[in-house]
C-alpha cells in the first residue's frame, strides 16, 4: 500500500506518511496541499494526482512561487561535524534533494539517488534549454564545471548524504531567507545547498575593485529562500556592520557578505607599509548595512606557503627528515620524489 506525504506551502509544514484513505480525506480538507509517494520524481499539487482528483478534490490553485519567482527550496535537516577539517551531513526526507559542487560527495545512503545535471540545479525539473544554457554557462563564467549533481532521495523515512569541505576551514550554514534572499561570496565557496537555491554571478562594477579586492570582477551570487553551505579556509569571523560602518580587510580574506553590503578597495597608505608591510597595495573596504564573514586563512596565502616551501621550488628544509639531509631522505623515502 502506498504511504503518502503532504506539504503545506502555506505553513511550509510537512506530514505523513498516510495511506490513501487518509491522505484523501487530506487533501479534501485542504485542496492546496502537494503530495509526493515513493516512485514519483517531484512533489504534485494534489488536483493533478488522479487519486485525489476521483475522490472529488476541489481544483486548487498552483502553488505560490518563492522569491524571485521560484519555487520554495527543499526544508532540508543537517548538522555539521569536525573542528578543522568539518563536513556536512544532510537528512533528506522521501522526495527532499540536495544539490552539491562535482566532487563534494562523502558519503550517502543507498536510498538516496545521484543525477548529474546541466547548471545549478535549480531548474532541473522545469525551464527550457535555454534556461539551463545560461543556468551552466554562469558557473563556467564563475569557475565552476558545466554540471551539479543532485541527490534526491527516493525510498522511505530518513536517508543521510554528507559533503566534505576540499581544504581546511570551517563549514557555514546560512538560510538566505534570513539573509534577504540573496548572499554575495567569493568564487569556489559554496559546498552544497538546499534543492531550490539559485546560483548566480555577481559583477563588481568597479575596476579598482575587481583588479585589486582579491576576489576579481566575478563573484558567486546565492539566491532563494533555502539553507546553503558556503566554505571558508581557517576560523570564520562574523561581523554585523551599521549604516555607514566601514571595515578594512585584507582582499584574501572577505567570504560573503549580503547584498546590501558595498565593497570597494582602497590604497594601503605610506611608503613603508607599502613596500614593507607584506599586505600588498590593496585593502578591500566593506560598508554597512549588513552582515559580513571574513576567513583566516584564504586558500590563495595556504597554497603560497605550501609552494614556497616545496622542494622542487627550492623551498627551504623546516627540520623534517633525516639527519643525513638530502641522502636520508632519499633513504627513508620522504623526497618527494
Amino acid at each position: 500500500m502506498s504511504q503518502w506525504f503532504l506539504f503545506d506551502t502555506r505553513s511550509n509544514q510537512r506530514t505523513g506518511p498516510f495511506d490513501e484513505a487518509a491522505a484523501r480525506a487530506q487533501a479534501q480538507a485542504n485542496p492546496g496541499l502537494l503530495c509526493w509517494r515513493e516512485g514519483m520524481r517531484e512533489w504534485k499539487p494534489v488536483r493533478d494526482v488522479p487519486e485525489f482528483a476521483a475522490a472529488g478534490a476541489s481544483p486548487a490553485p498552483p502553488p505560490p512561487p518563492g522569491s524571485g519567482g521560484r519555487q520554495r527550496a527543499d526544508e532540508i535537516d543537517f548538522r555539521i561535524v569536525g573542528g578543522d577539517m568539518q563536513f556536512v551531513e544532510v537528512e533528506l526526507d522521501p522526495g527532499e534533494s540536495a544539490i552539491a559542487e562535482a566532487g563534494a560527495l562523502m558519503f550517502k545512503d543507498a536510498a538516496v539517488r545521484m543525477d548529474t545535471v546541466f547548471g545549478d540545479g535549480s531548474a532541473s525539473s522545469g525551464g527550457g534549454i535555454m534556461d539551463k544554457l545560461f543556468s551552466a554557462g554562469k558557473r563556467v563564467i564563475t569557475g565552476e564545471s558545466l554540471f551539479t549533481t543532485v541527490f534526491t532521495h527516493g525510498g522511505s523515512g530518513k536517508a543521510r548524504v554528507a559533503f566534505a569541505a576540499p581544504y581546511p576551514g570551517t563549514v557555514l550554514a546560512l538560510k538566505l531567507d534570513e539573509h534577504g534572499g540573496r548572499l554575495i561570496c567569493q568564487k569556489d565557496s559554496f559546498l552544497a545547498g538546499a534543492r531550490g537555491v539559485s546560483l548566480g554571478i555577481f559583477f563588481q562594477r568597479k575596476i579598482l575593485t575587481g583588479l585589486f579586492g582579491g576576489e576579481g570582477f566575478i563573484m558567486q551570487k546565492l539566491e532563494g529562500d533555502g539553507w546553503v553551505f558556503v566554505h571558508a579556509g581557517g576560523t570564520v569571523v562574523e561581523r554585523e556592520l551599521a549604516a555607514g560602518e566601514r571595515i578594512d580587510v585584507d582582499t584574501g580574506c572577505v567570504v560573503a557578505f549580503q547584498g546590501q553590503v558595498s565593497m570597494d578597495v582602497k590604497p594601503v597608505s605610506g611608503i613603508k607599509s607599502l613596500f614593507f608591510g607584506g599586505e600588498g597595495m590593496f585593502l578591500a573596504t566593506l560598508t554597512g548595512p549588513g552582515k559580513v564573514w571574513l576567513q583566516s586563512l584564504p586558500f590563495s596565502r595556504l597554497a603560497g606557503r605550501m609552494l614556497q616551501a616545496a622542494p622542487q621550488m627550492g623551498g627551504a628544509n623546516r627540520g623534517e627528515g633525516s639527519v643525513l639531509g638530502g641522502l636520508g631522505r632519499i633513504l627513508d623515502g620522504d623526497n618527494g620524489f
